[in-house]
C-alpha cells in the first residue's frame, strides 16, 4: 500500500470528522478489517446519521484513499438486511457486524448485534420447488457443458456452472452465497475439503479443457437432491 497514506483507521476516523461530524455513528469495514487488503482496496464505511431523509451510496476518493461510503439513517438500514438475506448475500449486515467503531452516540450496539444475529441465523430454507427449479437450470447447464465442442463457448457455460453449483451447494446448507471472489470464500467458510476440490476442478479445466472433475462436482452436489432434473420438469404448468 501507499506508504505515505494515513494508515486506514485514521484516514477513516478523519473522514468522518471532517465530511460527517453530526452523525450518530461510523465503521469502518470491508477487506481492510479482515485483514486481506490489496493494494487496490478501498476504505468501505458505514455512517449512520438520525435525521437523513433518505439512505445513499457514494464513492470518492480522500487523502489518497479511495472510499465506498454507506450513508443511513436509523431505520433505512433495516430493508437493506432485509433484501441482502432474501437474495443470501448479507452484505450490509456483514459490514456493520465486523466493522470497527469509528464514532458512537450510543446506538452501534443493538445495530451490530441485529446484523451479528441475522449472519448466524443463516438464509431462509430452500423449498422443494425452488431446488428442483436449481437442479433443472444446472442440468440445463451441465448438458450445454458436456455437449459443446466450442472452447469459447464453453469458458463461458463452464463459469455459469460455477456459479449455479456453488450457489446449489451452499443454499442447500443454509449458508450464505457470494460472487465474484466471495464464491470461493463463502465455499470456504462452508467447507474448506469442498472449496479446495470445487477450485481444483475448475483451475483443471481451463487449464487443460479436462471437463470430467467439473462435472463430478457438479453431480456429486445434485445427487443427495435426486440428481439430473430435465424429464418431466415445468414452471407454470
Amino acid at each position: 500500500m501507499n506508504s505515505n497514506r494515513l494508515k486506514p483507521i485514521e484516514a477513516a476516523t478523519q473522514f468522518i470528522s471532517q465530511n460527517f461530524p453530526n452523525c450518530q455513528g461510523a465503521l469502518l469495514a470491508g477487506s481492510i478489517v479482515r485483514g486481506e487488503a490489496t493494494e487496490t482496496s478501498d476504505l468501505d464505511i458505514v455512517v449512520f446519521i438520525q435525521d437523513l431523509p433518505s439512505c445513499y451510496r457514494e464513492s470518492l476518493i480522500k487523502d489518497g484513499w479511495p472510499i465506498e461510503v454507506f450513508v443511513h439513517n436509523l431505520t433505512s438500514y433495516k430493508s437493506f438486511f432485509e433484501s441482502d438475506s432474501k437474495r443470501a448475500r448479507p452484505s450490509l449486515p456483514k459490514m456493520v457486524a465486523e466493522g470497527i467503531i469509528l464514532k458512537d452516540e450510543g446506538i452501534l450496539d443493538s445495530i451490530q448485534k441485529e446484523a451479528t444475529q441475522l449472519i448466524v441465523n443463516g438464509p431462509e430454507v430452500w423449498s422443494t420447488d425452488t431446488i428442483n427449479i436449481k437442479r433443472y437450470f444446472i442440468t440445463d447447464a451441465l448438458d450445454d457443458f458436456i455437449g459443446s465442442k466450442n472452447r469459447v463457448e464453453e469458458i463461458f457455460i463452464a463459469n455459469t456452472l460455477a456459479e449455479l453449483v456453488s450457489e446449489f451447494v451452499l443454499r442447500t446448507n443454509r449458508k450464505w452465497i457470494g460472487t465474484s471472489k466471495w464464491i470461493v470464500r463463502a465455499l470456504k467458510n462452508y467447507n474448506e475439503q469442498f472449496s479446495e476440490q470445487f477450485v481444483e476442478a475448475f483451475d483443471l479445466y481451463y487449464k487443460s479443457g479436462d471437463k470430467n472433475k467439473v462435472i463430478n462436482i457438479a453431480d456429486a452436489v445434485l445427487e443427495p437432491y435426486g440428481g439430473r432434473l430435465f424429464d418431466g420438469f415445468s414452471i407454470g404448468k
